[in-house]
């Protein structure tokens, strides 16, 4: 009888912990990070964005509207041209849109702190992830697959690393505020 109420009382603890209703984070200074990121500059980032990029053999638009549910839209526009010699003189060829990245695109977007290296401090991080919105033949459906380490937001600029066209200080992608249209 001692051995039942024993077992018994050791089941209904087993139950009672296992049934917390808390979440137990692996790792809880993460999550806490994470939300005090989402906090600060998820009505900062929510907007339109844009960034225009050209030079002498690319010229390169994209826009952003994410929105504060975690959705985002887009569309880029990216055409290149080439540097050609035509009898002993060099002459660019007319612009070719770069069909492979170019379109419009749906998808998502979150902010995350994320633990670096062993006792390196941590990075705050931007992910993206997009498909294109029209179907494609051969051409990967992917507008976006992107975890870029996260710069900065205010009400004027966007910056994060592993965008396209980096425009830059150390390789960064810089956006501005608004709702633009492509100049070319």
């Amino acid at each position: 009888m001692k051995t039942t109420r024993t077992l018994l009382f050791f089941l209904a603890a087993l139950a009672l912990t296992a049934c917390s209703s808390d979440p137990q984070w692996v790792d809880p200074e993460a999550h806490e990070k994470t939300e005090q990121l989402r906090k600060q500059y998820t009505p900062i980032i929510a907007g339109t964005w844009h960034v225009e990029y050209v030079k002498n053999k690319g010229r390169f638009f994209e826009r952003l509207t994410f929105s504060a549910d975690g959705t985002f839209t887009g569309m880029r526009k990216w055409q290149t041209r080439k540097l050609v010699t035509i009898d002993g003189e060099e002459q660019y060829t007319d612009w070719q849109d770069f069909v492979d990245y170019n379109g419009k695109f749906t998808g998502t977007w979150k902010l995350s702190w994320e633990r670096d290296k062993e006792g390196a401090p941590g990075v705050n991080r931007l992910w993206l992830s997009a498909d294109f919105d029209e179907e494609r033949d051969w051409i990967s459906p992917y507008a976006y697959s992107l975890n870029a380490l996260f710069i900065h937001a205010d009400e004027t600029t966007l910056s994060f690393t592993g965008g396209f066209v980096p425009n830059g200080a150390d390789g960064e992608t810089v956006y501005t505020r608004g709702d633009a249209e492509p100049n070319f």
